[in-house]
Order: structure tokens, then sequence, then C-alpha cells
């Protein structure tokens, strides 16, 4: 049984830490072997007969420039002495953030429905009580994007998600389908608590994994496949901040005329204020993977 991807922290911190600089832990280490495949494929222009080479290089021959409707669901997941930190209007910010962030890439976000928890347990999110939480809350099928904004988010990280795999509707363990979405801290929502990181761009990084994207600094490494999309620089250190001057140069023998590491690309760990969009190759990377695993499911 293909085994649904829920990314964890690589440093597990107390629940009541703060995760600085911005950390979601997501690695190739945690990919599922026909994940994995999948992005070599698109990658490397494999034309093998296995069936993940196949249906990746069908996923990328469809029409990249149909525009994607998402519809998604918000949760809003509270303890008692913390829902006053969320206020009635952030939803729909964090919603045109997300739009912001994706509308130029052919990607935009339909919010369905909002729901509003007071739950100690589940605003920390650990363990036993993630699982509970999100079999009780998820809404829609494997194309719907269900974030579960927490207050307390556990593992000293500001957000985590899942990759997409290939299970369907009524074909997989429900508690592997219910695993799918993102956790995100709360206080990274615009207007959040946490400074430097609240104008909703934690979401729209972990949304990007929910596409199938990888971070830019993939492997810590100037050498090897990276996030395996060719026009992301090489980058061997994520970004913490926005080191822009000088510019931030963690593999500066690599090949090509940019030198510096894509500390404006929303899969890097910079600061929202620094984020400013994707390259045109993980724009066909999301559309790749969105036909090939969520469309239709």
């Amino acid at each position: 049984m293909i085994k649904l991807l829920l990314l964890a922290s690589l440093g597990l911190l107390s629940a009541a830490s703060d995760p600085k600089p911005f950390d979601c832990g997501t690695d190739t280490a945690h990919a599922s072997e026909d994940f994995l495949n999948t992005i070599a494929s698109l990658h490397d222009g494999q034309t093998s007969g296995s069936p993940a080479a196949r249906a990746a290089l069908a996923a990328r021959d469809k029409d990249n420039n149909s525009a994607i409707t998402v519809d998604a669901v918000f949760h809003i997941v509270a303890k008692k002495d913390k829902k006053a930190d969320i206020t009635d209007d952030m939803p729909q910010a964090q919603l045109d953030s997300l739009n912001e962030s994706y509308k130029p890439y052919g990607i935009d976000f339909n919010l369905i429905n909002v729901t509003w928890n007071t739950n100690d347990a589940w605003a920390v999110g650990d363990k036993d009580a993630d699982l509970e939480m999100k079999k009780a809350l998820r809404q829609g099928t494997y194309r719907t994007l269900n974030i579960y904004f927490q207050t307390d988010l556990s593992g000293g990280v500001l957000g985590r998600c899942t990759l997409p795999s290939p299970i369907a509707n009524g074909k997989s363990d429900p508690t592997v389908y219910a695993n799918d979405g993102c956790n995100v801290n709360a206080n990274t929502m615009p207007d959040g608590a946490m400074e430097g990181y609240n104008a909703g761009k934690t979401a729209v990084h972990e949304t990007g994994h929910w596409l199938g994207l990888l971070h830019t600094f993939e492997g810590n490494s100037c050498d090897g496949p990276g996030d395996f999309i060719d026009d992301t620089p090489q980058e061997a250190q994520a970004t913490d901040g926005c080191p822009d001057a000088p510019p931030k140069q963690s593999c500066p023998e690599q090949k090509g005329a940019d030198k510096n590491d894509p500390i404006h690309n929303f899969m890097d760990y910079s600061i929202d204020s620094c984020y400013e969009g994707f390259t045109a190759l993980q724009h066909d990377r999301m559309h790749h993977m969105y036909n090939m695993y969520r469309d239709g499911n």
C-alpha cells in the first residue's frame, strides 16, 4: 500500500518554542518512491516503461496553460485562551495572499468553507490529536486543499504539509487519506503575531509542497539534482531573513549566469517580505503534478 506522506520536522522542538528561522522540514528522505520516480521522470525526460515515468510524461504533455481552480477549506483551530488571536477577517486575507501569489502561475483558490474550532489538544496537533482532528474536520476530495491553522502548532515549525501521492477516493486507508493537507501556524496568517512571517506566505510555501514542489535548497548541496527543477539556482543552505546585500551565494562555483541563491522564491525559507514568486519550470511542475495526482480525484 502506498502511504501518503505527512512531512515532519527535521528538528523537533517543544510545542511552546518559537520556530526561528522558518522551518518545515520537507526533503526527499520523506518522499515516497512513486513521487521520486515521478519528479525524476519529469526532470530527466525519462522514457522508461515504468508506470511512474509514463504517467509523469503524460501529465507533462497536458496543456499547462489551462488555469487550475483549487477548492480550499480553512480550519481555524485555537486554544481556549487564544481564540481572540485569530480574527474574522484573517481567513479572507489569507485567501487573498494565496491568490496574489499563485494567480500569475495559472492557479487560483476558491474558499468553500472556514471552520472555527476551540480545542486545546487539536491546536497543538501532536501525534494522535492531529489525526483525530483531521479525521473530524477534513472536507472535499483529493483535489481539495485543507489547511489547518493551529495557534500552537507542534514541532517548532511554522508549517508542514503533504506531497501528492497516487491515491484515489475510496481506494486508500482512511487514515492515510485523512492526513492529506497542510498544518500551518495560525500566527503566520496576515496580521498574525509571528513577526516577519505574518503576511500569509507560510501557507503559500506549504501549498507549494501540496502541489508537488520541493525546497530550492533540496539536498543542501551544490551537487546533484537539488529540487529536480533546472531554473532554480543550486542552493546549499536554506535562507534566513532576506540577505540580498551582499547577495547570498551558497554555491558560487555553479554553472550559469545566476550564481545568487533564489532567496525570493516561495520555496526557500525567507521572511514573507522577501518572497516574490516561482520560476517558469516550477509553474510547469505544479501543473504537471496536479494533473497527474489530484485532478479528477
